[in-house]
């Protein structure tokens, strides 16, 4: 079988663990690594060096001399993995067979950013991970492969991300040899939903917590942006609170109350109102940790 000669767009965990499963196939060639030039990842720098391979960063990956450089190469595919800049006419359709692209999202829906927080927030029960030809759109080219997972309430930010690394690695994989051996099939995101749905990326404010919400409302948003992400902030007087798990209590009686009211302190953990019921809040951070019992009663 003939060698597919692969342009490499990438960064982070996402990129790591592909690189390493596209390495180990003897039919497939990277012919060089673009990093994200903001912030080039330092672990494909190594990875490419070790492997003789070119790491280039730019700033304008759809300039004239870029295009010029990567043209060189005589790439069959390019292959995107987090990388952050648009691609555009002339450089997603310099390879004989395009580009594609890997999103951590079911789409057609969960296009855009920050996808494996928004669907913890909206309370899913699966997330999905996408391979799909890039096109003038954002994430909505054909669809080539894509799988979905179940999220369960064991299940947060951190545990979703490992599991995202590791499908997104598998899911490019498999899309890539059906590409190499002739037997892709794709299907257009119009056929699955007219419409779909774009997320927002979330910024620096968003972590702020609002209690006059249901409880099973602030349980997901609490996991949805736990560590590695800002976690859940708050406030208690002027005292900041920095909250990275609560306890969903299913069975908690639904009162009328003041949400965001400490209704009890018991062996570091504390008990909040919510528009609903209450939660149990069992992991968190505060600059004044030694008197938080007494701050909180």
């Amino acid at each position: 079988m003939k060698k597919l000669k692969i342009g490499y767009f990438a960064d982070g965990p996402w990129a790591h663990q592909t690189f390493a499963k596209l390495q180990k196939d003897e039919t497939l060639e990277i012919a060089f690594v673009c990093a994200r030039n903001d912030c080039p990842d330092p672990v494909l720098r190594i990875e490419a060096e070790k492997n003789g391979l070119s790491f280039i960063v730019h700033p304008r990956v759809n300039a004239p001399e870029f295009i010029e450089i990567v043209r060189q190469y005589e790439c069959d595919l390019f292959v995107s993995m987090s990388f952050n800049q648009i691609f555009r006419s002339e450089l997603l359709n310099l390879p004989r067979l395009k580009t594609i692209n890997c999103h951590a999202g079911k789409l057609p829906f969960y296009r855009g950013r920050n996808v494996l927080n928004w669907v913890l927030i909206n309370d899913e029960s699966e997330f999905g991970i996408t391979v799909h030809y890039v096109d003038n759109g954002i994430d909505t080219g054909d669809i080539l492969a894509q799988h979905c997972y179940p999220i369960t309430d064991a299940d947060s930010y951190k545990t979703l991300l490992s599991r995202a690394h590791e499908g997104c690695a598998t899911t490019i994989y498999e899309a890539i040899k059906s590409i190499q051996e002739n037997r892709a099939v794709t299907v257009a995101q119009n056929n699955i939903h007219p419409f779909g749905f774009y997320c927002s990326a979330r910024k620096q404010g968003d972590e702020l917590l609002d209690w006059n919400q249901k409880s099973r409302e602030v349980f997901n948003f609490v996991r949805a942006i736990c560590d590695p992400g800002p976690k859940a902030r708050t406030f208690f007087g002027d005292l900041e609170l920095k909250i990275n798990k609560v306890e969903y209590l299913e069975a908690a009686p639904s009162f009328k109350g003041i949400p965001g009211a400490v209704l009890g302190v018991d062996s570091g953990m504390f008990i909040v109102k919510t528009l609903d019921s209450f939660v149990r809040v069992v992991e968190w951070e505060s600059a004044h940790n030694p008197k938080i019992g007494d701050r909180l009663k």
